[in-house]
């Protein structure tokens, strides 16, 4: 194994604080992936990694040479496209990962479009609702809605999702419309719990410049977007959900928006990846083309 491949190697162990995980991303036996890093300190004469049984970090030194490493491998790319023809074309296979319904509805639809702008990118596009761990799913990107925890990812805000409140026709003919978030304690919501936490999501609005909550009773939980609509069009219960999710149910009349003035705060949209100081080009291209598609439906991001 040459020298770059040994930094590679290293890289990746660090990212994914695992040789197995490390072997298993760069399609390599984990035995490989040991002896790359046994001949990388040997040569460097160091310490580089920390070991347990559940386990691996860097040490200090490390960590500072896992800096260098991005570097050079990064360099070293840049010299390989050098003298090629098309050295400033975009390339190779770009792993992303996106919200069910916005992957399905808005992203899927345009597709075409950025492969014709962008022939040498091929995209394996990741279709979920659940958290996706980047380093360990293999995943170059990956979309989030909603507050984002300390993931020590770079993180790119694409806008902020505006939410609605709605109903069927039939609940609110059986059950009455609501006027006023008081009003919300004879009513019943369809339930959204997390995939990632099996929380259940308590119905929000804003009330003199101040987020309000309210825990709400329901017969029906669901854990995906699809089931959430679902259910609310067979008359199941109230929902918050993002504006575009349903706008065409929403001009169709099959629902029916309510308590428009106490709608919940937007979801911030952001877009995750490992590296800003070695950001891809075909990532680069990526994120300019998604905040494109996702212009139409999002707000600017705050700030």
């Amino acid at each position: 194994m040459d020298r770059i491949d040994l930094f590679r190697v290293f890289a990746r162990v660090v990212e994914t604080t695992s040789f197995t995980r490390a072997a298993g991303t760069l399609k390599l036996p984990r035995s490989t992936v040991s002896t790359a890093i046994q001949e990388l300190e040997g040569r460097l004469g160091v310490r580089l990694l920390a070991r347990t049984t559940r386990s691996v970090t860097p040490t200090a030194d490390g960590m500072a040479f896992y800096e260098h490493c991005l570097r050079l491998i990064a360099d070293v790319e840049e010299a390989e496209n050098l003298f090629r023809q098309d050295a400033n074309t975009p390339r190779g296979l770009l792993r992303v990962n996106l919200p069910g319904r916005i992957g399905r509805l808005l992203v899927a639809p345009r597709l075409p479009e950025f492969l014709d702008r962008y022939p040498g990118i091929d995209i394996e596009l990741g279709v979920t609702d659940r958290a996706v761990n980047l380093v360990e799913d293999g995943v170059d990107c990956v979309l989030r809605i909603g507050p984002l925890e300390d993931s020590g990812l770079i993180a790119r805000a694409l806008g902020e999702l505006p939410l609605v409140n709605v109903a069927s026709p039939a609940y609110l003919a059986r059950h009455g419309v609501p006027r006023v978030p008081a009003d919300l304690t004879r009513h019943m919501a369809v339930r959204y719990a997390s995939p990632s936490t099996a929380r259940v999501e308590a119905w929000e609005w804003m009330e003199g410049g101040m987020p309000r909550t309210l825990p709400m009773s329901g017969r029906v939980t669901v854990n995906s977007a699809e089931a959430f609509i679902a259910c609310c069009l067979a008359g199941l219960g109230l929902i918050q959900i993002p504006a575009y999710d349903v706008a065409d149910l929403l001009r169709r009349g099959e629902l029916v928006e309510v308590l428009s003035q106490w709608r919940a705060p937007p979801l911030p949209m952001t877009l995750l990846y490992p590296h800003r100081r070695h950001l891809s080009r075909k990532m680069q291209v990526f994120a300019d083309w998604l905040e494109e598609v996702l212009r139409g439906c999002v707000r600017p991001p705050a700030g």
